[in-house]
């Protein structure tokens, strides 16, 4: 089983790559790669500066039949490439959040109903996409967490790979445990 991490130029996406290393075999590659030339039992669209410079994430969630989970900005992609809307949140750069789990599904199954992230909220959905729900919330915003309701997408606004995030490797053997069905 292989899990592929899309680098859309986040700071943290070799993390979610070292994260999950030791469970499946992973690499780091381009948001440039053509969809066509992925090969994998999932894929991670990783965090970065702006929507703009995505490449081709909107191909892999249009296109590829595979689970597939976003993380920040990759959530956002999510959310703009099925409808929904993204804007500027209250709180801008990284912070502690402290999300509450409305429904755990596969990806926050065991989860706690309330645990801390590291997160940030420059740019965040606002407004679902008709095909998803929400699976957690905060304080700060009302989409922490989504899925889609008939293909394995998921999506979070925070961190699970850093080490600030409680549950964070535990959301991602979820994942893991999704691509292997």
């Amino acid at each position: 089983m292989r899990i592929l991490v899309v680098n859309n130029y986040g700071q943290f996406n070799h993390l979610i790559r070292r994260s999950i290393r030791d469970m499946v075999e992973t690499d780091l590659i381009s948001n440039q790669t053509p969809p066509e030339k992925i090969d994998a039992s999932g894929l991670i669209l990783g965090g970065g500066p702006t929507l703009d410079r995505a490449g081709r994430c909107a191909d892999y969630l249009r296109d590829l039949n595979m689970p597939i989970l976003g993380i920040c900005l990759g959530m956002q992609l999510m959310g703009t490439t099925f409808g929904g809307k993204v804007a500027p949140g209250t709180i801008g750069g990284y912070a502690e959040v402290e999300v509450e789990v409305l429904q755990e599904n596969d990806i926050l199954k065991g989860l706690p109903p309330r645990f801390k992230t590291w997160a940030s909220h420059a740019d965040q959905v606002v407004e679902l996409p008709s095909e998803f729900e929400v699976l957690a919330r905060s304080n700060v915003c009302e989409i922490e967490a989504m899925r889609h309701l008939k293909k394995p997408m998921f999506g979070v606004q925070w961190h699970p790979e850093v080490v600030h995030t409680e549950h964070g490797q535990e959301l991602l053997d979820n994942f893991i445990a999704v691509c292997k069905r």
